[in-house]
């Protein structure tokens, strides 16, 4: 399908496709002279990634489909550029969101230190893999866990596998937990998952032998973006669609496909409502200031900051959550983000600056959207509070300025 729509877009005449450019910031009417006090999107700021060139593209409609924010965490099965860019830009411009601290988490993902993680179905676990704990668990290893978590053992649903694992994976220190199908014959494991086969013994992992080594990671962020059933935000001229946004449809776990059928179904919606409305007189937008801004000479603050976000937002902000967990995250989160909004006042933008930025915002609202439910319901599970409350209510953030 991905493949289909792509081949459509670049054979369409009527589309100009930027490859290679990073959007920065919605450019609002508010904010410029003679722009009048009701707010509404114009259109954005862009990066040419290559060139470091900044334009300005004039819209009347300007819709944000930028994904999810799987790598605000240190495993994630997301693609490298699911920061979250258009959650945090709608959130700039003024937008709420709502839900941020329902993040699904898949229970099976490849660990390797140094290989890109993916995932590793549950398919696997239906045909009769074993989740065990691994031989740096010492006397225990091999030990199967889910037996005493659930009477469905591996086929208990993914937040309570994916739980189970991250229980393990800190009460005894652990790296990762092994998943074994070894007891299933080549052949079938061959016939059944030759993708996982070929790839893990790429990574000299012999699945038909010994056991895969998987963690729980990050797979799809059910909150986003406030918007109606046509892709409107709180901001005129403003859509967001897919895992940008949020609907209400996912509740607070989400259902596998679901995610694509809301693409299909509201993306659509969102393109016919704009398709009616009529054409905006054009307002003149100002270029990009970088007047101020010197060439950065400390690169090795981005990449630091990055690490240690995702990693803090693991071990805080993961699958079982506490109230002081939480609360260190927050703190490490404000001293960041002080640090990057300074970093982004002073220095030319890159793509890595872009990323961080928009990380961090979006881990703050997780911080924020998860200490403010003070109940476990769905994919937000809190040891501080265990109980679901009777009626389920969304979590709804507004910007102060809004």
């Amino acid at each position: 399908m991905q493949v289909t729509l792509e081949q459509i877009v670049r054979n369409n005449p009527n589309i100009t496709l930027l490859e290679h450019h990073y959007a920065i910031d919605v450019i609002k009417s508010n904010k410029l002279p003679g722009g009048g006090e009701e707010p509404h999107c114009l259109g954005l700021y862009v990066q040419d990634v290559k060139s470091g060139k900044v334009s300005t593209i004039a819209a009347d409609h300007t819709v944000l489909a930028t994904g999810g924010a799987g790598k605000v965490y240190l495993y994630t099965t997301n693609p490298d550029t699911a920061t979250g860019d258009g959650i945090a830009m709608a959130w700039r411009a003024g937008c709420r969101v709502a839900n941020m601290e329902f993040i699904q988490f898949h229970p099976t993902c490849l660990y390797h230190p140094y290989a890109k993680s993916f995932l590793i179905t549950e398919a696997v676990r239906g045909e009769g893999g074993m989740l065990k704990l691994p031989a740096s668990a010492g006397e225990a290893a091999g030990t199967r866990f889910m037996l005493e978590q659930d009477e469905r053992a591996e086929l208990a649903p993914r937040d309570i596998v994916a739980r189970a694992i991250d229980a393990e994976m800190k009460k005894r220190g652990l790296d990762h937990v092994d998943l074994d199908i070894s007891h299933k014959s080549p052949e079938f494991l061959l016939e059944h998952f030759p993708t996982i086969l070929a790839r893990c013994l790429e990574l000299g992992i012999d699945i038909t032998k010994e056991p895969i080594p998987v963690v729980p990671a990050a797979h799809y962020t059910c909150g986003g973006v406030v918007t109606d059933l046509a892709g409107r935000t709180d901001l005129p001229g403003l859509y967001a669609v897919g895992e940008t946004s949020y609907t209400g449809l996912h509740g607070a776990n989400r259902l596998a496909s679901n995610s694509l059928l809301e693409c299909i179904v509201l993306g659509r919606a969102a393109a016919q409502f704009i398709e009616q409305q009529p054409t905006r007189k054009e307002i003149a937008l100002p270029a990009w200031d970088e007047s101020r801004v010197t060439n950065a000479d400390e690169e090795v603050v981005l990449s630091h900051n990055w690490d240690e976000l995702r990693r803090f937002m693991w071990n805080y902000v993961g699958i079982v959550r506490t109230t002081k967990r939480l609360e260190r995250a927050q703190h490490r989160i404000r001293l960041l983000k002080e640090e990057i909004d300074e970093y982004y006042a002073h220095f030319r933008i890159t793509r890595d600056l872009l990323e961080l930025r928009n990380l961090v915002e979006v881990a703050s609202l997780i911080v924020h959207s998860a200490l403010s439910r003070r109940e476990s319901r769905g994919l937000h599970f809190s040891r501080d509070f265990p109980d679901t409350l009777p009626k389920a209510l969304p979590t709804v953030l507004s910007p102060d300025w809004r």
